[in-house]
């Protein structure tokens, strides 16, 4: 979802004109993700987006300044989209179980079971297109994709710090490295899906990371000892 503008109607008010306008905006960020993703950002025009939305240039540059503020207003609906995913996620999880380490299991097939039903919600194919292309972004633009990344890192992290000090682990714990296998995960295996499919091999992946966070702290069979 775009974000909301600073223009406040009220609910079932609004003109004809305005929910025209912002449905050509969410057209062409549409039409820029996916041109973004396909075949890059510097090869995806102007004059192709226009075309395809069918509007006239003028109109484009009505809703945005240029190509540059596009590609920041698609990366941040992404993000949006994705931070609505995890906040809706975790909050189910924590309503199931206030234990870190329970919830966090908890999270993570949940995500599994949201990313088997729609691999397209698996953050990670945005992410690469910005960081491989980096050359074709404006900075603030790789900035913002660098922010997005450890926002979601943080988010991991927050949940295994909370668990190794409720926790003893039966081996050796990096949290930041257990962080980044849980990523490594995620981005790695919705680049395969995108690759070679299937589909589900981004959810298999998400619940052999969660075994190995399972196994870290509760080991085979035992229930864990909490400190």
């Amino acid at each position: 979802m775009a974000a909301p503008s600073d223009v406040k109607t009220a609910p079932g008010v609004q003109s004809p004109e305005r929910s025209k306008g912002e449905r050509t905006r969410e057209r062409l960020l549409d039409l820029a993700y996916d041109g973004m993703i396909t075949k890059g950002f510097a090869a995806t025009s102007v004059e192709e987006l226009v075309d395809a939305a069918g509007i006239t240039k003028s109109g484009f540059f009505y809703h945005f300044k240029d190509k540059h503020e596009l590609a920041r207003q698609v990366l941040a609906r992404y993000r949006a989209e994705n931070d609505e995913l995890f906040d809706r996620i975790e909050a189910r999880a924590r309503e199931l179980s206030d234990d870190p380490l329970h919830g966090f299991l908890v999270f993570l097939r949940l995500y599994a079971e949201a990313v088997d039903e729609n691999v397209a919600m698996t953050p990670g194919c945005l992410v690469a297109t910005v960081a491989f292309q980096e050359r074709s972004f404006a900075h603030d633009v790789r900035s913002a994709n660098v922010e997005m990344v450890e926002s979601w890192r943080g988010r991991f992290r927050a949940w295994l710090q909370a668990i190794v000090a409720a926790y003893r682990p039966n081996r050796e714990v990096d949290v930041e490295a257990l962080v980044d296998a849980g990523w490594s995960a995620i981005f790695g295996a919705f680049t395969l899906a995108r690759t070679t499919g299937p589909n589900a091999v981004v959810a298999r992946q998400l619940l052999l990371y969660r075994e190995t966070v399972r196994r870290t702290f509760l080991g085979d069979d035992s229930p864990g000892s909490s400190r």
